[in-house]
């Protein structure tokens, strides 16, 4: 069931979620937290062409949906309208088979309203249960001190599909504060399992070099990267090209994993070993979302990471 609210009050809203819990069954019980998603600008609602992000506003929604199905929650959506129009706020809410197993407040914010997100969206958190924002496109510089980052324990920004992703998840380093976190590392989740898998059999040679490459606008290369060049002592290259990581072994042995730029299948290739086939496709956003959901502490891996990034030569 979808209810738009042109025009309205933050009161109303509130008043009409309490009677629509009413009237159609729909309640907050086994909420597990507050899933606040900030989409900012006109420019959000565009994909950077990397086709991993969202590109529009109902695809963001889509995602936190599919997202709540692992953790129901309240999902609170924030869109901003015309900065240049008359104050005014716009809602609609969502229950039901259009919210997957959330309920979605979706509040557009016209004129100067839209510079007071925080204070819009206090009235609808839930009592008692965890915020976390995510900022599918466009992120504040300092997540953790933005009014809305201020309301969470848990910050989610994406580099993917930004102008300048290599440069925007350097910079996450220097932002950086617990709880932080960012979908080009949960992108790479099936990438690192594999490599470390890989690595735990014998004969257990050390690594003296590393090759990560990728295409040059995909930070989620970048950050597999970074994690090697925290992980082992030893000089970690960035390439821009065909989508492989290859590690060179101390007793002359190499492991490589390659795969096509749009596959769902990789290639590993070790020496003294067969060539073995793996399911390694795109990780789609609402996976990456529901994954950085599982845990609602700081990632102190993800925080290395980035500090890696520092020691990656890049050619």
């Amino acid at each position: 069931m979808i209810v738009d609210m042109p025009d309205t009050t933050t009161r109303d809203v509130s008043k009409r979620l309490v009677a629509i819990r009413k009237t159609g069954g729909a309640v907050t019980l086994g909420r597990v937290l507050t899933l606040v998603v900030s989409i900012r600008g006109e420019s959000s609602a565009v994909d950077g062409g990397t086709g991993d992000g969202v590109s529009t506003a109902e695809d963001v929604i889509t995602a936190a949906n599919e997202a709540s199905r692992e953790h129901p929650c309240r999902v609170i959506v924030l869109e901003r309208g015309d900065v240049d129009a008359q104050p005014r706020l716009d809602a609609q809410i969502r229950v039901g088979g259009d919210a997957g197993a959330s309920e979605v407040v979706v509040l557009r914010l016209s004129g100067e309203l839209g510079e007071h997100e925080s204070s819009v969206v206090v009235p609808f958190l839930l009592p008692d249960t965890p915020v976390v924002a995510w900022w599918p496109h466009d992120a504040p510089s300092e997540p953790a001190r933005d009014p809305v980052g201020r309301l969470a324990i848990r910050r989610i920004t994406d580099a993917t599909g930004h102008e300048n992703p290599r440069a925007e998840i350097r910079s996450r380093l220097a932002a950086y504060s617990p709880g932080d976190t960012d979908l080009a590392w949960s992108r790479i989740t099936s990438w690192r399992a594999l490599l470390v898998s890989s690595l735990d059999q014998p004969p257990h040679a050390a690594i003296v070099s590393a090759t990560v490459s990728g295409l040059e606008e995909e930070p989620a290369v970048d950050m597999l990267a970074g994690w090697l060049a925290s992980r082992v002592d030893v000089p970690v290259r960035r390439t821009s090209g065909p989508l492989f990581v290859e590690l060179v072994l101390d007793d002359g042995s190499s492991l490589t994993i390659s795969r096509p730029q749009t596959g769902t299948t990789a290639t590993l290739v070790r020496s003294g070993f067969p060539d073995s086939l793996v399911a390694l496709g795109r990780r789609p956003t609402h996976d990456c979302l529901a994954e950085e959901l599982r845990r609602l502490d700081a990632d102190e891996v993800y925080a290395a990471a980035l500090a890696g990034l520092e020691k990656v030569i890049y050619e």
